[in-house]
């Protein structure tokens, strides 16, 4: 059973309503004239989608040259993606992974809700450069799911989807690790939505065995916008690395949560700002709850992939929690550790033994215990239990532990001591 995390962590708004741009950001997935609960086609064609499908060869040139990088948070580049799978020959399979099992964030939804003729649009994009027949919306909720097939209704009666295409839902249960990509296979295939050992990859054999494209909704959002705009003036915003738009979930200690699209490379405090969050936040959690805590002002910090890779943290879903004054920092760690250690799949033994031993130290330090073998143990943790999972899920715990071990550093340097006994239960 997933922890229930009631403090500022969470929860993420249910953002069906508008969403949001931040300053000198241009207008792209987040349109005017687009958010009433009464869109439908015509309002999504008004944004200049569903053209002609481009020659495959080139467009991937176009993606290439685009720079995007994958938005589901691993900011792998998407052209690298959509060549390996074309290379395969065959037959192929192309997922629209829209599960979001991130606590945090919320700007998937928000856009199989308010643009799923854009994400659909993409999807059938990729299927066709890939030469894929079977193009699937991997999703976790119901209502959702049922948004997206009414728009794959409208569209087929629209004519849109070229002949022979199969375009379908598949929802699976809600689990963090639900959305990895093998696991995205796993469940579309009918097993247990869980991460699978690697090799091979999905790319390599996935759905049915075939080699399968996955991409996060976004991406395939994006890869729309490229198609009709072209990729410089998609890379006209965002840093040498981080090119495009992405859509924000702020959350946290701000009096104005919700999704906004913000240009790459920008400084956080522009988005804490347009969340009306404070000027210099008390500390982050970057790319929802697997970047790490980043404490003190971190107001100049760039939304950008490899400017938070320097700082052992990352954009991953671009996902950002704001803490304030009145949070506790290890009380809050308390928290995410134990949502780490229940959603852990429990399939490989490091993980059930790291994500439990980080949870149990992090209770002990909340609840006044900072002796240096906590800091020593989860310095240690932190460092040494990256990349050892079947899947990334670890690495989010192991980034907890960096984190909290830096903290325990700092207060033991300063002299600062917390014994707040229970923290947390």
């Amino acid at each position: 059973m997933t922890v229930a995390i009631e403090s500022v962590l969470y929860r993420a708004p249910s953002v069906c309503g508008p969403a949001r741009v931040v300053s000198a950001t241009p207008a792209r997935l987040v349109a005017p004239g687009v958010e009433s609960d009464s869109w439908g086609l015509d309002d999504e064609r008004g944004l200049g989608f569903f053209g002609d499908r481009p020659d495959a060869d080139a467009f991937v040139r176009e993606l290439e040259k685009s720079g995007l990088r994958g938005r589901g948070g691993a900011g792998f580049p998407a052209h690298r993606k959509w060549s390996t799978v074309r290379a395969a020959g065959g037959e192929t399979v192309v997922v629209a992974n829209g599960h979001e099992g991130e606590p945090a964030s919320s700007k998937d939804r928000w856009l199989l809700t308010r643009r799923p003729h854009l994400v659909l649009d993409g999807l059938i994009l990729a299927a066709t450069v890939v030469g894929a027949r079977d193009a699937i919306v991997y999703l976790s909720d119901v209502e959702v799911a049922a948004v997206v097939d009414r728009a794959i209704g409208e569209i087929g009666a629209a004519g849109l989807v070229p002949g022979g295409m199969s375009l379908r839902t598949h929802v699976a249960e809600h689990t963090y690790v639900a959305g990895e990509e093998s696991a995205v296979c796993r469940s579309i295939d009918g097993g247990a939505a869980k991460p699978t050992s690697k090799p091979p990859r999905p790319y390599e054999a996935g759905v049915r065995g075939l080699p399968t494209l996955i991409s996060n909704v976004e991406t395939l959002a994006h890869a729309a916008w490229i198609r009709v705009h072209g990729a410089d003036e998609f890379a006209a915003v965002g840093s040498d690395t981080s090119k495009g738009t992405a859509l924000f979930t702020l959350t946290g200690a701000v009096g104005s949560p919700g999704v906004f699209e913000m240009s790459l490379g920008r400084p956080v405090h522009e988005l804490v700002a347009a969340g009306a969050g404070p000027r210099v936040p008390h500390g982050l959690l970057m790319g929802g709850w697997f970047g790490g805590i980043l404490q003190g002002d971190r107001a100049a910090v760039t939304c950008c992939y490899d400017a938070l890779n320097a700082l052992g943290s990352g954009l991953g879903c671009a996902a950002v929690t704001v803490l304030g004054e009145d949070d506790d920092v290890l009380a809050i760690a308390g928290e995410l550790a134990d949502w780490f250690r229940q959603e852990s799949a429990a399939q490989c033994g490091v993980c059930v033994s790291a994500t439990n031993a980080i949870a149990r130290s992090i209770r002990q330090v909340s609840r006044g215990d900072d002796s240096a073998g906590h800091r020593a143990n989860l310095s240690r943790w932190g460092t040494h239990i990256t990349g050892r999972g079947a899947c990334g899920f670890v690495d989010g715990a192991a980034a907890l532990a960096r984190s909290v071990g830096a903290e325990l550093e700092r207060r033991a340097t300063s002299g600062e001591h917390d014994a707040r006994e229970g923290a947390v239960q």
